[in-house]
């Protein structure tokens, strides 16, 4: 009898922990901002060298998201949350 519920423990345990990996941050495109500002702001807020920060935005711009960055949930809400001061429309999504 004691065999179940340690097995049971376990799988609650692997379930609990995979909502928490990985979260990614997403922006999307829109009509109000310049490109050039798009890329000022991946290089500000992550510290993305331009070519990197140029490639984020003409992702948003052509596909019309990119994700500009993963992880743990709570740190992706606070990108999330950096961008929107910005006014860049950004969410967070689970990565599938």
């Amino acid at each position: 009898m004691s065999v179940a519920p340690a097995e049971t423990e376990r799988a609650d345990t692997e379930q609990r922990a995979a909502p928490d990996l990985p979260w990614v941050t997403i922006v999307w495109n829109d009509p109000i901002n310049l490109m050039s500002y798009v890329t000022y702001v991946f290089q500000t807020v992550f510290g993305y060298a331009k070519p990197k920060a140029e490639k984020l935005m003409l992702d948003v711009h052509h596909k019309g998201k990119a994700v500009v960055s993963s992880g743990a949930r709570e740190a992706m809400e606070r990108d999330a949350e950096t961008l929107h001061g910005y006014g860049l429309w950004a969410t967070v999504s689970h990565d599938s």
